[in-house]
């Protein structure tokens, strides 16, 4: 099966300089494509992975994948942040300075009069895993009012929904109809989040990135074409916790 992946995958206008490799991953029920730090591509499919429709979808994602390589080649790795008063951040796509505030009894992370409130724990690493929970949070009870409507007009019903850390991956479903989404994806516009909302949807009726998943992600989502790029540009950007 990888041996046919790859073919179809040689036929696409990929940058001779690119070095890729396919692998074949039997518990995987869709597409996963991982960009290494040295910018190398590793393209993970199912064992039943129709060869065609793996190659339409990296042939649609080969312009957000280029940016990423190149920003991998030169070193650009992820953004990192430095927890000081005044920092941006940003909430479902409105910016928020951070203020830094002493610590004590019911500090917590939060947004007060347009700020985001920091309580100085004095180790940065903990400052961001703070910072991370308060948007896994906050994500949790903005998708779970979010959900309903697109479920509805993708027709599933999911099961359990969940916003943690990922890794490297925005967002996840699993066969028994749990969703989950990467924390960081709070920081875009809704519509943005609903971008990958209705491809985990989607991912329930169908497994691969294929026409007919395409179709369906067009139904709920008119300007798909158009979320997408708005999404390739962005995600680059998003903090995912390095300090």
């Amino acid at each position: 099966m990888s041996l046919s992946v790859q073919s179809a995958l040689a036929s696409l206008p990929m940058p001779r300089e690119w070095t890729w490799q396919v692998v074949v991953r039997p518990r995987r029920r869709t597409l996963g494509i991982e960009i290494r730090e040295d910018g190398g591509v590793l393209f993970a499919v199912p064992s039943d992975a129709d060869p065609e429709a793996v190659a339409e979808a990296v042939r649609s994602r080969l312009p957000r994948l280029a940016d990423e390589v190149e920003r991998r080649r030169r070193g650009g790795g992820e953004p990192v942040k430095e927890l000081v008063g005044g920092a941006s951040f940003a909430y479902l796509g409105r910016r928020h300075r951070l203020k830094v505030v002493p610590a004590g009894p019911g500090a917590r992370v939060r947004l007060h009069q347009g700020w985001l409130e920091l309580p100085d724990s004095g180790s940065p690493q903990l400052d961001a895993r703070l910072i991370a929970e308060w948007y896994a949070a906050r994500g949790r009870r903005w998708v779970a009012t979010r959900m309903p409507s697109l479920a509805e007009r993708t027709g599933v019903a999911p099961g359990e929904v969940t916003v943690r850390d990922l890794g490297e991956h925005w967002g996840s479903c699993e066969p028994d109809g749990s969703i989950a989404l990467h924390w960081a994806l709070m920081q875009l516009p809704p519509n943005l989040v609903d971008l990958v909302l209705v491809h985990e949807l989607t991912h329930l009726k169908v497994s691969a990135h294929g026409t007919a998943f395409r179709h369906r992600m067009r139904m709920v989502l008119e300007d798909l074409e158009v979320l997408e790029r708005r999404f390739a540009e962005a995600e680059a950007d998003l903090w995912r916790g390095a300090v």
